[in-house]
């Protein structure tokens, strides 16, 4: 497998992946800034995730870079890596309902 080919799958999981997070928010109910105050803990709880989902994406595009040749051990690697960003939007909306549960934060 080429690296661009595994570059574009990641790209397009990663993708899938933040706009699941979105999703979670919700449209505001109270339209002015009390009621984005409102929300704010979801707000910031998405922030931080999408923040951590774009470093991520930043490190795996150096990292391939880097990468002489794609072989087995590499594409289970990045299917691990996949498989704990695909839990982001889990774990955002558990501390989104949580938000001062230390089971919460340390699941984050």
């Amino acid at each position: 497998m080429s690296k661009s080919r595994l570059e574009a799958f990641t790209d397009a999981v990663i993708a899938i992946i933040m706009t699941v997070l979105v999703l979670e928010l919700g449209p505001l109910t109270d339209l002015s800034w009390h009621g984005l105050w409102h929300i704010r803990t979801e707000f910031l709880s998405y922030i931080f995730s999408f923040f951590i989902l774009a470093v991520t994406w930043n490190n795996h595009h150096h990292m391939l870079q880097a990468a002489k040749k794609i072989d087995g051990s590499v594409l289970w690697a990045n299917m691990n890596l996949l498989f704990w960003l695909s839990l982001f939007p889990f774990v955002t909306a558990t501390v989104d309902k949580n938000w001062y549960s230390h089971f919460a934060e340390t699941l984050y």
